[in-house]
């Protein structure tokens, strides 16, 4: 846990590191999924392709705030669209984390790799065979965030300084992500922008698609319908080597081919090479958190106050004592994942590890009164205290949710 006892811990509390990653689908100007191949280089650092020979995805670099970040995001989103309106046909972006209207499985083109990289289309294909291939078309932002140096410095000095610096920054990292993992739902409610599908992606509605379909989700992707391994893993958080040994177990097992396969809402990422030997060697640089949904109403799908808010709600948890993530907890925590996706906060509920139950709406404005009282005393940035309020009012202004703003606009969606 994070020492804020000491003046130093709290004089570089709120230095971090930021990177972001958005998916989004390329589409013809009538907005059917593009079929053309992916036409960025294949060395383009920032521009790259996920699943889908049509699905971009933007790496930004890092940056030292979430405005920064998003501000790289979108300068990068306006290079990609410049480059996909100057096709001989023009092409756009699909901002939302829903498909567009899809036609047959085999429509959707699996990226396709050569040469010594052939291997990443031979895993999509498998993919495709196990999850099949509308899933895989689902989208989302996966925010990317490390605590400063001088953060790290200064709490492995309020630790004692013995040892390896390292390992400190490991542990309190492990510690941070199981943490992390155990409330993901709190961020689930907070952003979740996809409740309107179209037929399509459930084998429904003939080839120009239908009228958008409203399932009783806030967000499609983080419910029991989106992107799940058919499994629910537990992970051992008490350092990066072990945390890779029991990620690494259930590749032996046969459960996933490959650790890039475990859809898990939280994770952590090693220095330098995605690899398990990386992280379990080398350690950890940051944690990862995938639950984002694309914003329709941010010019790049991403808004600087979630980002933000996410900072702080990680030190809120890095400040909490440790404690055990037991098996029957890492469980309960998937489910309260998905119950968070739910349009209606009131009936949905999250199980404590006490047993007890509360409505989604009711747990999370708990959260945001403990984070604001945390944050009060220890200078928090002014665009920490905006992305408080405004995570706030979508929970108390009705029809502030992001999902509640697209249903609302919807006008005639079907509800099933």
């Amino acid at each position: 846990m994070l020492h804020l006892e000491s003046d130093s811990v709290r004089a570089a509390l709120w230095s971090a590191r930021f990177g972001l990653e958005r998916e989004a689908l390329r589409v013809t100007r009538d907005g059917r999924m593009s079929l053309t191949p992916h036409p960025f280089p294949q060395d383009d650092p920032r521009i790259v392709r996920d699943f889908c020979e049509n699905q971009t995805e933007i790496n930004t670099g890092v940056s030292e705030s979430a405005a920064a970040a998003v501000a790289e995001l979108e300068r990068i989103d306006a290079r990609l669209r410049a480059a996909l309106a100057a096709l001989p046909e023009p092409e756009t972006l699909w901002l939302g984390s829903n498909p567009p209207p899809l036609g047959r499985e085999e429509d959707i083109p699996a990226a396709r790799f050569t040469g010594p990289r052939a291997g990443k289309t031979a895993y999509r294909e498998y993919a495709a065979a196990r999850y099949g291939r509308r899933k895989m078309c689902f989208c989302g932002v996966h925010v990317n965030l490390s605590f400063g140096p001088d953060l790290l410095a200064a709490d492995f000095a309020a630790a004692g300084g013995a040892g390896d610096p390292r390992r400190h920054a490991d542990a309190l990292y492990c510690e941070l992500a199981a943490k992390a993992a155990d409330r993901i739902w709190l961020l689930v409610a907070l952003m979740a922008a996809s409740p309107l599908a179209d037929p399509s992606l459930f084998g429904l509605g003939g080839p120009a698609g239908g009228a958008p379909l409203f399932c009783g989700f806030a967000s499609l992707r983080c419910s029991e319908l989106g992107f799940w391994n058919d499994f629910v893993p537990v992970f051992d958080y008490s350092d990066a080597p072990s945390y890779a040994r029991s990620v690494a177990r259930y590749v032996e097992a046969g459960l996933i081919a490959a650790p890039t396969e475990l859809y898990y809402p939280v994770r952590v990422k090693p220095r330098g090479p995605n690899r398990l030997d990386s992280l379990a060697v080398g350690g950890v640089d940051r944690i990862e958190l995938r639950t984002f949904d694309i914003v329709p109403f941010a010019p790049a799908g991403v808004d600087a106050r979630d980002v933000a808010f996410a900072h702080a709600w990680l030190l809120r948890l890095a400040a909490l004592p440790r404690a055990a993530h037991p098996a029957r907890e890492q469980i309960a925590a998937v489910r309260n994942a998905k119950a968070a996706a739910r349009y209606d906060l009131g009936t949905a509920t999250i199980l404590a590890p006490d047993g007890s139950a509360a409505p989604v709406r009711d747990a999370a404005l708990r959260a945001l009164d403990d984070l604001d009282a945390f944050c009060a005393p220890l200078g928090a940035p002014p665009a920490v205290r905006e992305a408080l309020a405004f995570q706030r009012e979508k929970l108390e202004r009705p029809g502030a949710r992001y999902a509640e703003r697209v249903l609302a606009g919807a006008g005639g969606a079907a509800r099933v």
